[in-house]
C-alpha cells in the first residue's frame, strides 16, 4: 500500500525564488499532513521562475537551467525532512548544449533520478527548442516500483509498454496542457494504459497562468489517481481526481495487492493475453 498525493499547482507571477520556495513548501507540508509518501507535482511548474525579470528584462528558457541548483536544494531538503518521495514535476536541463525537459524523483535519503522527457511536442520543439531524452528508467522504492513518463509520453503506448515490462507498477506523469484537447488527450491515455498495463496512473497539471511568459498564460488542469478497470477497482477506474483549474492536492491509497491479483484473475488480464506471436514483445 501506498499513498499518493497529486498538486494541481497554481501558476501565478512571483518575484522571487523565495516565493516559488514558499508555494512548493506550503504544496509538501499539506501532502505531509496527509501521511502521503508520493507527491507528484505537474509538468513546467519552474516556468513560475520565469515570471522574475532578469536585470529589468523579460525571462526566456533559457534562463531557467540557471535556477538548477536552487531546484534541487529546495526539494532534497524537502524530501530528507518529510521523508516523502518528491516528484518536482519538470525542470529544463542544459546539458551539450542542448535543453532537456526533465522529470526528477528526489528521495529521502537525497538521492536524485532523473527522467528526461522522451516524446516533445511541436511547441517545445518550435518555441524553446527542447531535445527529446534518450534512455527510460524505473526505479525500486520501498514502496514499490514507479516510472516518470511526462505528459506527451503516456500518448505512446510502446513507452508505457516498456517501463511495465522493467517492473513499473505506478505510473506518474506530470503534466502541463493549456485548453481542453490537450488535456483530455493526455487524460484519456492514462486511463488506457493502466487498462493496457494493468498498472496505476497518477497523473496531474498546472492550473493557473503567467501572463508574462510565453507559452504559459492559459493553463488547463486537473489531478487523478487512476487504476485498471475491473472489479476491484472503481468502476470509472478513478480513486480520486481534483476540481478542473482549482489550485489544490488530491490523496488516494494504492492497493499494489489488488494490482497483482488483478493481474492473475481479472475479468480481463490485458498484459498476459498479449498476443506477442503477431507483434513483437519488448525484449
Amino acid at each position: 500500500m501506498l499513498r499518493v498525493c497529486a498538486v494541481q499547482y497554481h501558476l501565478h507571477t512571483i518575484t522571487s525564488f523565495e516565493q516559488f520556495a514558499e508555494q512548493v513548501t506550503h504544496y509538501v507540508k499539506t501532502a505531509q499532513e496527509f501521511d502521503a509518501q508520493f507527491v507528484l507535482f505537474p509538468e513546467f511548474i519552474t516556468t513560475q521562475l520565469l515570471s522574475i525579470p532578469i536585470n529589468g528584462k523579460q525571462a526566456t528558457i533559457h534562463d531557467l537551467p540557471a535556477y538548477k541548483e536552487q531546484y534541487y536544494e529546495l526539494f532534497t531538503t524537502l524530501a530528507k525532512q518529510t521523508n516523502m518521495y518528491l516528484i518536482g514535476g519538470t525542470h529544463v536541463i542544459a546539458q551539450n548544449n542542448k535543453l532537456y525537459n526533465v522529470a526528477h524523483l528526489f528521495t529521502p535519503d537525497g538521492t536524485i533520478h532523473t527522467q528526461a522527457k522522451l516524446h516533445i511536442t511541436p511547441t517545445e520543439v518550435n518555441e524553446w527548442g527542447i531535445s527529446p531524452g534518450e534512455d527510460v528508467h524505473v526505479w525500486e522504492t520501498e514502496q514499490g516500483t514507479i516510472a516518470l513518463l511526462t505528459c506527451y509520453d503516456i500518448e505512446f503506448p510502446e513507452i508505457v509498454r516498456i517501463v511495465r515490462a522493467k517492473g513499473a507498477d505506478v505510473i506518474f506523469c506530470p503534466s502541463c496542457t493549456d485548453d481542453r484537447h490537450g488535456f483530455y488527450r493526455v487524460r484519456y491515455c492514462c486511463h488506457a494504459r493502466a487498462v493496457e498495463n494493468q498498472v496505476y496512473v497518477v497523473t496531474t497539471g498546472t492550473v493557473g497562468s503567467l501572463p508574462t511568459v510565453d507559452f504559459m498564460r492559459a493553463n488547463f488542469g486537473q489531478a487523478a489517481i487512476i487504476t485498471p478497470n475491473d472489479i476491484p477497482f472503481p468502476p470509472r477506474g478513478i480513486l480520486a481526481e481534483g476540481e478542473i483549474n482549482d489550485d489544490m492536492v488530491v490523496v488516494a491509497d494504492l492497493n499494489l495487492s489488488l494490482l497483482y491479483n488483478v493481474r492473475e484473475k481479472g475479468s480481463v488480464t490485458t498484459w498476459r493475453d498479449r498476443r506477442i506471436d503477431l507483434y513483437p514483445d519488448w525484449k
